[in-house]
């Protein structure tokens, strides 16, 4: 197995229609990743994902941006966790969660899936919840508004004047948890 190689997957639904909603957020921090590296966004010949092999923090990576719909990540990540002989430890996937406020951040290892479709689709096709996460807050939804609905809507205008620099935030946060590890990561990260 590569032991040096980083699977970080961007959680989000297909096509321009979904691009700016909540529940994008994981693709647009690994798009942030992939500014970083000049990176071109390249469609996998045998994953539903685009894909951009690069570096980060000193280690090969692989920024993954799945194709499927959230509820269906789990077969391309699976796919290309087997493609690039990438143990599910060094997975790492950013996503968005409803439980934390507006760009707070978690970063953990393991752990539930909270009712999170993209995390309960990974954890079935990959055969475990030992990975890492990056949780991006997108805080609840207003009144009776369903969680459903509000994660498939775009962020309020007051958050998106923020969201520029909260993905920097998020993408720098993956970047220290490659190169640091998890421990000091969360120390610097988690709000």
């Amino acid at each position: 197995m590569a032991d040096d190689v980083w699977l970080v997957v961007g959680l989000g639904n297909p096509g321009p229609s979904y691009a700016k909603t909540r529940h994008n957020v994981g693709q647009m921090v690994v798009d942030e990743l992939a500014g970083r590296v000049g990176g071109g966004w390249k469609q996998h010949k045998q994953a539903k994902a685009e894909v951009i092999e690069t570096r980060l923090s000193g280690y090969r990576t692989i920024l993954v941006k799945p194709r499927s719909f959230m509820n269906e990540s789990g077969g391309p990540v699976s796919g290309l966790l087997k493609f690039f002989k990438v143990e599910p430890v060094r997975l790492v996937a950013v996503h968005d969660e409803l439980d934390i406020d507006f760009a707070a951040l978690r970063l953990k290892f393991g752990g539930g899936d909270n009712g999170h479709n993209g995390l309960k689709s990974i954890r079935k096709s990959v055969g475990t919840g030992d990975y890492h996460r990056v949780r991006f807050g997108v805080g609840r939804p207003p009144g009776r508004q369903s969680p459903a609905d509000f994660v498939l809507n775009e962020f309020s205008s007051t958050e998106r004047k923020d969201l520029p620099f909260e993905l920097d935030r998020t993408a720098d946060a993956i970047e220290s948890l490659l190169a640091d590890g998890l421990e000091v990561s969360q120390g610097k990260y988690n709000s």
